[in-house]
């Protein structure tokens, strides 16, 4: 094969540098040259790049899929959404995730070469995981081994995800080892932690955790995980106090756009007063709002969704702030309404364009940490500071507070002790259920916050920012019940069923031939990723 087939896992350092599109945070250098680029410049692109992937709109079917909003009435619905009907040239992330690692890449070189740069290396070795992750969590095997070392490997093999996983926790260690005080501090041109080198120790260890416990089916790995976790736990999680988001200075710029946050870019309003494509497009779900009114959370359901007028009301009239005007569409439904009678985006999760853009949301920080306590990967006290309840009682106020809801924190904790019921369970894997699931139907007892309440709290408080997140906590527990939130449409593949993963990318079969072909055959609602539990039994 010729080298102009070179695939997108190895690409070169001319694409290295020109990974972000043209725009905001655009790295105006020679893509003969990338080394040329400063340090300063490569982070702040690459930060930018890997922000705009995960929290723009690439996730947002998978969000769909989990019931957090469906398609207009108004607009003719993707086929890829509503009938499960896509191909290997639908949901391609390597272009995407491949050239922000090699920009990432380049640093580590970098650091490699000037022990100056040791905490620029290290930022970007924490990226390398987060990339990867998203990378094994969408298709399982990939390249990784020999993925960024296109002088020596031109067609790199595909790795076991289970191979990239335990790497990765190495490679989260080697970096933590890496930052040095004495360095040069990243400042500014770090735009998730402003040069606050604790904070990415704490997102580094976050990462640890959120790998190892996404194998939990896994029982096997568990001892050696929590050996591997212990190592640096110490030095603290991400957490309410320490999340993760991106601000290099968003501003509504122009009628066009480009400067916004990425959520608002694609559920704001524009300058000249356009509302968004997703923001037109994609309205409330009716199965998260019957979802939220059976827990009786309605103060979050109203920052979510914006009340609308009913039919029978006139049309100047201002819709009334009650969850009878919040009105949704079912996905698949043939008689979907229109907008002019739907729900659009609330307040509480498009804040303005200036708004920092979460990549790690204080809540899900705070729900994995209960996890974790409860499951025992961490230690953690019966009760008190840093037990499993109180991780998870931080975790809801913390969603209450991400949402804007007046007085947060009194309302979060009306719901502590809020009853969770009507789990599906995924009863058709061999794996054991987890020590904090105590039967399938039962409540959450107060001081107890059973795996069962944990992530569906993950899940309410995951809307807007977490929809992927969300999609692999379903596939990894079955929790909550998602079987409502599903396709009715006539003709949706695999009827009753959902897709429990993606297909390997078309590029990868034209550029990567041998390779890719030597993975397994996929079928989209039987093949699993390494970790998952089947969502279709």
């Amino acid at each position: 094969m010729k080298k102009t087939y070179l695939i997108t896992t190895i690409i070169i350092f001319a694409l290295a540098v020109a990974g972000c599109k043209k725009g905001f945070l655009d790295q105006s250098v020679n893509p003969n040259s990338p080394s040329s680029a400063s340090p300063q410049n490569i982070l702040s692109g690459a930060l930018q790049a890997a922000t705009t992937t995960t929290a723009g709109g690439t996730y947002l079917t998978f969000g769909i899929w989990c019931g957090y909003f469906s398609p207009s009435g108004s607009y003719v619905p993707s086929t890829n959404t509503t009938l499960y009907n896509f191909t290997n040239t639908s949901f391609n992330f390597f272009p995407t995730y491949y050239p922000n690692l090699a920009n990432f890449n380049t640093l580590i070189q970098q650091a490699a070469a000037s022990p100056a740069l040791a905490n620029f290396g290290a930022i970007a070795k924490i990226m390398t995981a987060y990339d990867f992750e998203m990378l094994v969590d969408n298709y399982s095997d990939v390249p990784y081994f020999q993925a960024l070392n296109s002088t020596k490997y031109l067609f790199p093999a595909y790795d076991p995800g289970q191979a990239i996983y335990n790497d990765l926790e190495l490679q989260l260690d080697a970096a933590i080892a890496m930052v040095n005080t004495s360095a040069t501090n990243p400042g500014s041109s770090d735009i998730y932690f402003q040069g606050n080198m604790t904070g990415w120790i704490k997102f580094a260890n976050f990462l640890k955790l959120r790998i190892a416990i996404r194998q939990s089916n896994i029982v096997a790995n568990k001892a050696a995980l929590v050996t591997e976790l212990a190592k640096t736990s110490n030095l603290g999680f991400l957490d309410d106090n320490t999340s993760v988001s991106c601000q290099p200075g968003y501003s509504l710029s122009d009628a066009n756009g480009g400067q916004e946050a990425p959520f608002y870019i694609n559920w704001g309003v524009s300058a000249a007063g356009g509302l968004r494509p997703d923001y037109l497009q994609d309205v409330a779900c009716t199965f998260y709002i019957n979802f939220m009114v059976g827990l009786n959370d309605t103060l979050r359901l109203k920052q979510v969704y914006q009340p609308t007028l009913l039919t029978t009301e006139p049309s100047g009239k201002v819709p009334p702030n009650n969850v009878s005007h919040i009105i949704g569409n079912t996905l698949g439904s043939s008689t979907n309404t229109s907008n002019a009678n739907t729900s659009f985006i609330g307040s509480g999760l498009s804040k303005g364009a200036t708004m920092a853009q979460p990549i790690v949301l204080g809540s899900e920080a705070c729900f994995l940490l209960s996890e974790a306590v409860l499951e025992g990967y961490i230690p953690g006290p019966a009760s008190g500071t840093g037990s499993a309840q109180d991780y998870y009682q931080r975790g809801i106020t913390a969603s209450f507070v991400q949402l804007n809801v007046p007085n947060a924190a009194a309302a979060a904790a009306t719901y502590y002790n809020q009853p969770i019921v009507d789990v599906n369970w995924t009863t058709s894997s061999t794996a054991p259920a987890p020590t904090g699931l105590a039967g399938v139907n039962g409540s959450a007892p107060a001081g107890t916050p059973l795996l069962r309440a944990i992530i569906t709290q993950k899940y309410i408080s995951n809307i807007g920012f977490g929809f992927f997140e969300s999609y692999n906590e379903y596939r990894r527990t079955g929790m909550p019940n998602l079987s409502g939130a599903r396709s009715i449409a006539a003709g949706a593949l695999g009827t009753g069923t959902a897709p429990n993963r993606v297909f390997f990318p078309s590029t990868e079969f034209q550029t990567n031939t041998a390779a890719v072909s030597a993975e397994p055959t996929i079928n989209i609602f039987t093949s699993l990723i390494f970790w998952a539990r089947n969502i279709n039994p």
